[in-house]
């Protein structure tokens, strides 16, 4: 876990991790939100409406900002501000996703930074990208 502070943090700088999605995190997560919709649990479902398969949650996809910021990218002294999130293309169980950041913009005043972030899967396709403002804890 990173822990870097207001001072060390720099315009430019950059972080990223990879995470696979497995069918265990798709449990958990529709036990966490009781989001049972067909498209995410029914791979006939999902392939009657034309996808590949059964597709991972939106927000289980997304969810992984939560580990850029408070363990990369500034890590321990994060506290998210505010999020925004466009989804691209679907993500599938098995791929393996890179979740990457980039501080954009640093307020003084507020000791807050923000990072424009991007998920790619493992073909190299961006299946989303946002933004995320995060205050830097003392």
């Amino acid at each position: 876990m990173k822990s870097y502070t207001y001072g060390e943090i720099v315009q430019g700088m950059q972080e990223q991790f990879s995470v696979c999605i497995t069918e265990e995190k798709m449990q958990q997560f529709r036990a966490v939100t009781l989001d049972t919709n067909p498209l995410h649990r029914d791979p006939d479902y999902a392939r009657a409406n034309g996808y590949e398969d059964k597709v991972v949650f939106g927000m289980l996809t997304t969810s992984f900002i939560s580990t850029l910021c408070g363990v990369w990218l500034p890590g321990e002294n994060s506290l998210i501000y505010d999020f925004h999130a466009s989804y691209i293309e679907p993500v599938y169980v098995g791929d393996e996703l890179t979740v990457s950041g980039r501080v954009i913009e640093k307020s003084d005043a507020f000791q807050m930074i923000t990072v424009k972030w991007s998920i790619k899967n493992q073909n190299g396709a961006c299946v989303a990208k946002g933004k995320v403002r995060v205050r830097v804890r003392k």
